[in-house]
C-alpha cells in the first residue's frame, strides 16, 4: 500500500502535461433523466512524453469498470476526485479506455420533471467543473478533440459542441453524435437537452447559426436574437480572424446559473433573455449575446494559462461586446457604457484592493478594468496595430494557452508604446486613471455635455435651470438628460417639475423609465402626466409605474388595477404577480381573494422558475401574505442550485425568524419537508 501511495503521489496533476499529451476523447454518454445519473464508455488517446507510473484524470465522485490500456486491464484506484491510472506508460501513442458512472452534484442539471414532461438537461463547466459529469482534465492548458455521442429518450433533443454528425433512433433511445475538429480545454464542454425549436441564419462567411427557443417561446426568436447575425459578421470582421470553428448555436434554459456561458461553438444563456419586443427594451440579450460570441476567440481560440491572466479572456469579452453594441447603437453608447464602467471603478478602487493581473481580482476589475485596459491601448497605438496585434496574437497562440506578456509580445511588434507603465497603471494597480480616462471619454460630445452638466452640480437650481431646460429639449443623447434629473432629485417639486414634464416629451423609453424610478411620491399636480406612464412599451416602466400610482393615489386603486389585470410582464411574471399583490392588498376590489392568493403562491412553488418563484416571494413578503404554503415555498429556495435565489431564501428566512411566531411557524413544518429542507431550515434554526 504504501508502494501504491508512493506511485500515486510521483507527480501532481499540474505537472502532468510535462509526461502526458492527451490529444483526443470519444464517448458514448447515456443520460438518465429520472434517476438524475449519467454513464458511458470513453477512450482516451494521448502520447507519453516522458515515462510514467502513473495518469490522472479527473473525475468527481464516479464509479469505475472495465479499465483498459492499449486493450488490456490496468490498475487503477480512484481518490473521489480522479481516477488514477497505474502502469508503466512508454513513451509513445497509447489509448486508455473505461466505463463509468455517477450522480452529478453540480455542473450537469437536471431541471423540471417527467410528470409535467418540461424537462431540461444541461450543463456549467465554468472553469473546472465538467469532470463531475464526464472524466476530463480541470486543468485549462489540457486541450483536447472532443467527440462525443449522447445517448437520450427520443422525446428530447441534444444541443452540444461541434456538428452533428448523426442521429440514430433505437427504439425509445436516439444516438445523437457530434464531433469537434479542433482542441479545446474541458471546461468547455457542453450539453443542452430538451424539447426546442430552432431557427438557422448563415454568416457571411457561411458559418451555420443555429438558435433554440422553447416551443411555447417561438414567437419570441427575432427580439430575443435580434442582430445576432449582424454582430457575428462584425465580430469577425473587427477581430480578423476567422470564426475557428464549424458552427454556432445558442439556446436559452431554465435556471441557468448565470447570464451566459461561452461554451466551444454553443453558448447557452439563461431564459430571463427569451423577450418579446416589449421586453427587449429593459431585457435584451444583446450584450449577453455579444460577450459570449467574443469569447469564442478570446477565452476558447485562447484560453488564459491560469487565473492571473484571466483578463485576456473576460476583459476582450467585454471591450469587443461594446464595440459590437457600437455597432448596432452607436457611439453615445458606447461611450455613455464606458463611462458608467468608469464610474464604478473610480468608486470601487476607494476599496478594492487587488489588481487586474491576480487570480483572486473582482468581476468588475476582470470585466470593465480589462476593457477599459483595452480601450487605452487601441486609443493610444491607433485602430491599424491594434488590430493588427491582436490578430497575430489569436493566429500565433490559436488552439493554445496565453499569458499577458505573450498578448504584449505582439503589440511590441507594431508599436513602441510603453507597456511596462501601462501594465504598472491599468494591470497592476487598483487607482482608476481618471485623468487618462476623461481624456479619451471627452473625444465623444454627448460625454463632453455631460461634464459641463456636471460642472453645474452644487450650483442653485435658480442659476442653472435655463441651461437644463434647454439640453432636456435637445437631441442629445438620453444619458445626459437622466444626469439632469439625477442632478436635481432633491430640489422642491416645483422648481424642478418643469424638467420632470420635459423628461417625459421626449418619448425616449429610459428617460421615462428614469422618471418612474425617481418619483416614489408623486404630486397630484403631476399624476395625469405620470399615468401616462403606464401606456409605455416597457414591462419595467409599467411596474415602476404602477406600484406608485397604486401607492400614493389610493382613490384611483381600482381604476388602476382594472387597466391592467390582464398584464404579464417579462416571462418571470413580473406584472403578473405584483397586480396580484395589489389586488390582494386593496379592499374590496374582488369578492375572490382566495383564487388570487391561490395563484400568486403558485408563482412561488417548485412548478416555476427561479427567477419568477423570487419575483412572488418578494410580494408575499412584502404584502405579508404569509402561510405555510408560503414558509415551504421559501424553505424549497435554500436547497436551489442557483446561488442567488438559495441566499435570498436563506436572508428571508433570518429576518422572519426574528419574530416568535414565525419561528413557531417555520418550526410546525419542518417534518414536512424533504431531507434537503430540513437540513437547511434546522441549521438556520439554530443560528
Amino acid at each position: 500500500m504504501k508502494y501504491l501511495f508512493l506511485l500515486i503521489s510521483a507527480i501532481t496533476f499540474a505537472q502532468q502535461t510535462k509526461f502526458v499529451d492527451f490529444k483526443s476523447v470519444r464517448g458514448q454518454i447515456t443520460i438518465n433523466s429520472k434517476a438524475k445519473s449519467v454513464s458511458g464508455a470513453v477512450s482516451y488517446w494521448f502520447t507519453v512524453v516522458k515515462e510514467t507510473d502513473t495518469i490522472k484524470i479527473d473525475a468527481q465522485n464516479m464509479d469505475f469498470s472495465d479499465v483498459e490500456l492499449n486493450q488490456k486491464k490496468i490498475q487503477f484506484t480512484t481518490n473521489g476526485k480522479q481516477i488514477v491510472l497505474i502502469s508503466h506508460f512508454k513513451k509513445g501513442k497509447n489509448n486508455v479506455s473505461f466505463n463509468y458512472f455517477a450522480k452529478p452534484k453540480q455542473a450537469l442539471y437536471f431541471v423540471g420533471s417527467e410528470e409535467k414532461d418540461n424537462v431540461q438537461i444541461w450543463t456549467q463547466g465554468q472553469g473546472k467543473n465538467t469532470s463531475n459529469w464526464l472524466p476530463s482534465f480541470d486543468d485549462v492548458n489540457e486541450k483536447l478533440i472532443f467527440s462525443l455521442e449522447v445517448v437520450v429518450d427520443s422525446k428530447y433533443q441534444v444541443i452540444s459542441n461541434g456538428i452533428l454528425k448523426s442521429k440514430v433512433n433505437n427504439d425509445s433511445m436516439t444516438y445523437w453524435r457530434f464531433n469537434m475538429q479542433k482542441p479545446m480545454s474541458s471546461y468547455l464542454l457542453m450539453l443542452g437537452i430538451g424539447k426546442f425549436e430552432k431557427q438557422i441564419q448563415q454568416s457571411n462567411s457561411g458559418i451555420p447559426l443555429e438558435m433554440y427557443l422553447e416551443p411555447k417561446d417561438a414567437t419570441k426568436f427575432e427580439p430575443t436574437y435580434r442582430d445576432s447575425k449582424r454582430m457575428f459578421d462584425f465580430l469577425e470582421k473587427e477581430i480578423g480572424v476567422k470564426y475557428p470553428w464549424e458552427i454556432y448555436k445558442q439556446a436559452p434554459v431554465r435556471d441557468f446559473l448565470y447570464a451566459g456561458m461561452e461554451n466551444t461553438s454553443a453558448t447557452l444563456f439563461n431564459t430571463r433573455y427569451v423577450v418579446d419586443s416589449t421586453g427587449f427594451e429593459d431585457r435584451s440579450y444583446t450584450n449577453v449575446n455579444a460577450h459570449e460570441l467574443a469569447h469564442q476567440w478570446f477565452g476558447n481560440l485562447v484560453t488564459a494559462e491560469s487565473g492571473k491572466h484571466h483578463w485576456l479572456q473576460e476583459g476582450f469579452a467585454t471591450y469587443y461586446a461594446l464595440l459590437a453594441e457600437k455597432e448596432i447603437y452607436g457611439e453615445d453608447y458606447f461611450y455613455s457604457k464606458l463611462y458608467e464602467s468608469a464610474s464604478q471603478l473610480k468608486y470601487a478602487s476607494r476599496t478594492d484592493t487587488i489588481p487586474v493581473l491576480n487570480a483572486k481580482a473582482s468581476s468588475l476589475t476582470f470585466y470593465q478594468k480589462g476593457a477599459w485596459a483595452l480601450f487605452v491601448l487601441h486609443e493610444e497605438i491607433g485602430d491599424k496595430a491594434f488590430k493588427k496585434a491582436v490578430k497575430n496574437y489569436l493566429k500565433k497562440h490559436a488552439f493554445q494557452n496565453v499569458n499577458t506578456q505573450d498578448f504584449f509580445a505582439e503589440i511590441k511588434k507594431v508599436s513602441d508604446y510603453d507597456l511596462d507603465n501601462f501594465s504598472k497603471v491599468w494591470l497592476e494597480t487598483t487607482i482608476f486613471n481618471t485623468q487618462q480616462a476623461n481624456s479619451l471619454l471627452l473625444k465623444n460630445k454627448a460625454i463632453q455635455m455631460l461634464f459641463e452638466v456636471d460642472k453645474f452640480k452644487n450650483k442653485p437650481l435658480s442659476e442653472k435651470r435655463d441651461f437644463l431646460e434647454k439640453i432636456m429639449q435637445s437631441d442629445v443623447y438620453f444619458s445626459v438628460k437622466e444626469a439632469i434629473l439625477d442632478q436635481v432629485k432633491n430640489e422642491k417639486w416645483e422648481d424642478k417639475k418643469s424638467l420632470f414634464i420635459l423628461a417625459l416629451e421626449t418619448k425616449n423609453v429610459q428617460l421615462r423609465q428614469t422618471v418612474a424610478a425617481a418619483l416614489t411620491q408623486i404630486p397630484e399636480s403631476f399624476r395625469t402626466q405620470y399615468e401616462t406612464l403606464l401606456e409605455d412599451k416597457s414591462y419595467q416602466t409599467q411596474e415602476l409605474a404602477l406600484y406608485n400610482l397604486w401607492n400614493n393615489f389610493p382613490k384611483n386603486r381600482i381604476l388602476y388595477l382594472d387597466k391592467s389585470k390582464t398584464w404579464v410582464g417579462f416571462n418571470d411574471y413580473n406584472l403578473r404577480t405584483l397586480w396580484l399583490s395589489l389586488a390582494l392588498s386593496t379592499p374590496n376590489y374582488t369578492v375572490d381573494k382566495q383564487a388570487l392568493e391561490t395563484e400568486l403562491m403558485q408563482y412561488s412553488s417548485i412548478d416555476y422558475e427561479a427567477n419568477t418563484r423570487q419575483n412572488a416571494l418578494e410580494k408575499l413578503l412584502a404584502f405579508k401574505i404569509i402561510n405555510d404554503i408560503v414558509l415551504k415555498n421559501l424553505v424549497n429556495a435554500t436547497t436551489h442550485h442557483m446561488w442567488q435565489f438559495a441566499k435570498f431564501g436563506r436572508d428571508n428566512i433570518r429576518i422572519l425568524l426574528k419574530n416568535p411566531e414565525m419561528r413557531v411557524s417555520f418550526e410546525e413544518i419542518v417534518l414536512d419537508l424533504n431531507e434537503a429542507e430540513q437540513f437547511q431550515l434546522n441549521r438556520l434554526l439554530k443560528e
